[in-house]
Order: structure tokens, then C-alpha cells, then sequence
């Protein structure tokens, strides 16, 4: 306790410090609060300009190159007369350097006032110093923002995992990496829209506030709208509306957005998450295959930039055609025991348990069938992989496969062990679907709480009639995941959720 009270006082007296240098700018008239500042260049362009110069007209870049910047104090060294800073912007780093005769002994004096983590406009010359560094030499300076708290570690870095999660901020300026992952990850989907777009799909909205939550089996978050005194939900899956649209007469659509599950939390799983939705008339689940691959192949070759990466130490290959194996196959292969033989609940709960797997009393036979994949095969499914032919029991929108009623014509994408797509043709027999719902209720009766509702609505739509249709979700954060080599999903969301703080 005493060591928190130190470091407590320590970090409120270094934060007292700062705002006594804070006063000292505006006793001096100097507002440390800027409203604009024009920059000539970032960073990186700067350096990009000087260095061209320097290789095709060197003679004068040794007279320097004129630059206006701004950016974070990242570093500071003193060596007499003179101070050396580093300034950072989102694109880079460069080295600042103030001299005693070239900014005036006053102005030279005010430097006194500036910390780590203050942002500073400079005005001068970019050049290189006798040990070889290109370094902007300061002509004249402002304060544009007091930072009124230290930088984590003085800038060595922030490794707190927690703090780097709920304090993003730090995150982003402690460890300059991670804005290279989230930079990564919107390419990622700007090359997602990019393919779809290329190939007629519209891209739409759909609502976030369902009366009804469908399209997935999953818990959703409840909230209450005053105005028309009615309970809504947070949508877990856009599936059902994207649907209404194929019914309506647009033939490819699409979404990318969030998406809400009131679900536990591990380094797979965060209740909001982002999906992208997308559903093509008149094709069927192996057309579809053939899509995703070439969606997954185009998508992740461009960001990672090569066919072969690592992934968590395993290495990967994108090399085509990717393996296709049915989900029964693959248990029979990874688990050694065969659950497509029984239709029976409790010769599938003695199956699984006897290879290790743990059933819970809710279980259906289709959830067994699912936990021995998720517990058995998923870690195996090291090089993309489609699994495909899922029991009818767990999937309620599926169409049923054609030589066989009791599979439903479903994929799934494993990719470094890692679920990233979920995929089907998609079921438009309106009286199938109306019983698959009503199954659906009876397991929520029976105190299944992630199954799905009846959506009377979605039924008339169906009835209306939906041609032929494939649909396909994948997800976009375990995506990024991948493309930046992420053990956990909070490290490609910038702002996850997390517990609530224990005073």
C-alpha cells in the first residue's frame, strides 16, 4: 500500500510540475493550447523529399530543405548549448535539433518548459549531421499542446496488457507498431470492398435494432426504446434483412459492420465485433466455396503480400487450391470416432466424452457434433481448410444437403486454427424454415437461450419468394488477426470491451 501511495504522490507532483510549465506559457502570453498550425509535410514525406534530393542534387541538399512540422516530443537530450528532441507524427520519427544562437537565448530559454509528450510546431531546415541522421534544425518553435501526464516508460514502451486494452491512447503512443495493425486491418477491408465491388455487389445498410434477434444462434443484448415502449435488441447477425433485399430483387449485396453477442469473452470472442455479410442469388454452397477462396487468397496476399506467412509461430501457405474436407470425415480423422453413425443424443454424449470431450446437459446432438470440432479438429486446421456438411440441428437457415436431410449444405473457413467464415446455401422453403424456427423455440423452451426466435416477418418475406441464394460472413477481426499475426482479438479492436474498473 505504501508503494501505491508513492507512486501515486510521485505521478501527482510530476503532473503539478507540468502545469506550473503550463503557466509559465501563458504568463508569457503564449496560449499552450494552439487552435491550428499549418505543417508544410509530415514526417515520412519530408525524409522522402530529402533523400531524393540528396541522390539527384546533393551539393544542395547539404543547404538543407526547407520544413514546417508538428508532432509529439518523443525523446530529449541535452549537450550544452544546445538540445536535441525527437518528433514524432502518425507517419514517423525525425530528430530535432535547437541551437542557443540560432533560436535567441529567450526563446532558446522557454525550452525549459517543454516535456515528454508535448505537442511542438517547427519551423526550419532539414539536413544531416556529421554522424550521418537527418535532423530538422530548429529556426523558430511553439507549443501547440501541454501534455499534462508522463508518457508510459518514458517512451521505452507500455507492456501492461490491461492498461494497453482500456488505455488505447497510451497504447497507440507508447508502442508506434500497433498503428501499423490497425492501419493493416482497414486495407484489409478497403480490399474486401475493393473484390466485391468489382463484382457488382452493392454495398448496404441494414438496422442495428432488431424487434426480433435472428440470423445466428447466439445470447443478444436487450435494450428498451422509450418512445414506442418496446424492448430491441442489438443485432447479432444483418442475415435476415440482407435476405429481405435478395427477396426484393437486388441480387448481390453486402455488409460491413458490428454486430453484438452477449457471449463470454476470450482471445476469440468480443461481444461487439465486426462481420462483413454477403448473399448472391441464383449460386449455391460449392459455387460459393470456389468465391471465399479466391476472396481469402486475393484479400490476404495483398495485405501480408506473399502467399506464405507466419501465423503464432506456425507456418502457413495460401498456395491453391485450399483442402475440403466433410465435417463427419474430419471428426472421424482428428477424433476417431464416428458420430455420423448415431442420430442418438446420448450415444453422441458417450462418443465425445470418451475421446475427452466435455458435454454439457443442454447439449443437442448437433452441439456435440460441433464441441468435438471445436475441441478435436479446429486445432488441427493449421492450412485452410473448408469443413462443410454441418448437422440440420445447427443450422436453422440452412438448406438441407441434397443426397442426404440430415446435413444442411454449410461451410466453415479454418485458417491457423482460427474459425473466419461461416457459409451456406441458404434455405428459401418457407414452410422448412417455419419448422426449423419452431424448433428453434422448442430448445429455447428447453432453456437453450442462443437459440433462435420465430420471425413471422422473415417467414412472409420467404413466402414471397427468394431465388436460389448463397450467403457468406466472415469475420473481419479474426481476419485482421491473421493478416498481423494477433493472438487475441483486443489486439486488433482499438477499443475492446473489458471489465469494469474495482475502485
Amino acid at each position: 500500500m505504501d508503494e501505491q501511495f508513492k507512486e501515486h504522490s510521485t505521478l501527482q507532483e510530476l503532473r503539478e510540475n507540468r502545469i506550473r510549465k503550463m503557466n509559465h506559457f501563458r504568463e508569457r502570453g503564449d496560449n499552450p493550447y494552439k487552435y491550428i498550425f499549418q505543417r508544410s509535410a509530415t514526417v515520412s514525406k519530408i525524409r522522402e523529399q530529402f533523400e531524393k534530393l540528396e541522390q539527384e542534387q546533393p551539393e544542395q541538399a547539404q543547404e538543407g530543405v526547407p520544413a514546417t512540422l508538428a508532432g509529439r516530443i518523443t525523446a530529449r537530450r541535452e549537450q550544452g548549448k544546445s538540445t536535441f528532441m525527437d518528433l514524432r507524427d502518425e507517419s514517423g520519427r525525425i530528430q530535432l535539433f535547437f541551437g542557443e544562437k540560432q533560436v535567441g537565448e529567450d526563446k532558446y530559454e522557454t525550452l525549459k518548459d517543454f516535456d515528454l509528450g508535448d505537442f511542438i510546431g517547427v519551423v526550419g531546415s532539414v539536413r544531416r549531421t556529421k554522424r550521418g541522421e537527418i535532423t530538422l534544425f530548429v529556426k523558430e518553435f511553439q507549443i501547440l499542446t501541454k501534455s499534462l501526464r508522463s508518457l508510459p516508460e518514458k517512451f521505452h514502451g507500455l507492456t501492461d496488457v490491461e492498461t494497453r486494452y482500456r488505455q488505447r491512447y497510451l497504447d497507440l503512443v507508447a508502442n508506434p507498431e500497433v498503428m501499423e495493425v490497425f492501419r493493416k486491418r482497414t486495407q484489409m477491408i478497403d480490399a474486401i470492398r475493393t473484390y466485391l465491388k468489382e463484382r457488382n455487389f452493392l454495398e448496404v445498410e441494414t438496422p442495428m435494432l432488431h424487434p426480433i434477434p435472428g440470423g445466428a444462434t447466439a445470447r443478444p443484448f436487450i435494450t428498451h426504446h422509450n418512445a414506442y415502449d418496446t424492448d430491441l435488441y442489438l443485432r447479432i447477425a444483418p442475415e435476415l434483412y440482407l435476405k429481405r433485399l435478395i427477396v426484393g430483387g437486388f441480387e448481390r449485396v453486402f455488409e460491413i459492420n458490428r454486430c453484438f453477442r452477449n457471449e463470454g469473452v476470450d482471445t476469440k470472442h468480443n461481444p461487439e465485433f465486426t462481420i462483413m455479410e454477403l448473399y448472391e442469388a441464383y449460386q449455391d454452397y460449392l459455387g460459393l466455396m470456389e468465391e471465399t477462396e479466391d476472396l481469402f487468397y486475393t484479400v490476404m496476399t495483398t495485405i501480408i503480400g506473399a502467399e506464405n506467412f507466419t501465423y503464432q509461430e506456425q507456418e502457413i501457405s495460401l498456395t491453391r487450391p485450399w483442402k475440403r474436407i466433410p465435417l463427419h470425415e474430419a471428426i472421424r480423422q482428428f477424433a476417431g470416432i464416428n458420430l455420423e453413425a448415431t442420430r442418438d443424443r446420448e450415444e453422441a454424449r458417450q462418443l465425445a466424452e470418451g475421446v475427452g470431450v466435455e458435454i454439457r446437459p443442454e447439449m443437442g446432438y448437433g452441439k456435440i457434433v460441433d464441441e468435438v470440432m471445436s475441441v478435436k479438429v479446429k486445432p488441427h486446421l493449421i492450412q485452410p481448410t473448408f469443413l462443410y456438411d454441418y448437422p440440420i440441428e445447427i443450422s436453422p437457415l440452412a438448406k438441407k444437403k441434397r443426397d442426404n436431410p440430415a446435413l444442411t449444405e454449410r461451410y466453415q473457413l479454418f485458417i491457423g486454427g482460427l474459425e473466419v467464415c461461416n457459409a451456406f446455401s441458404e434455405l428459401n422453403d418457407p414452410l422448412d424454415q417455419r419448422e426449423r424456427f419452431m424448433e428453434q423455440v422448442r430448445l429455447r423452451e428447453a432453456g437453450d437461450d442462443e437459440a433462435q426466435y420465430l420471425d413471422e416477418d422473415f417467414l412472409t418475406a420467404l413466402e414471397v419468394g427468394m431465388p436460389p441464394t448463397a450467403g457468406l460472413g466472415i469475420g473481419i477481426d479474426r481476419l485482421a488477426m491473421l493478416c498481423t499475426n494477433s493472438s487475441s482479438i483486443r489486439d486488433v479492436i482499438l477499443f475492446p470491451l473489458l471489465r469494469k474498473l474495482i475502485d
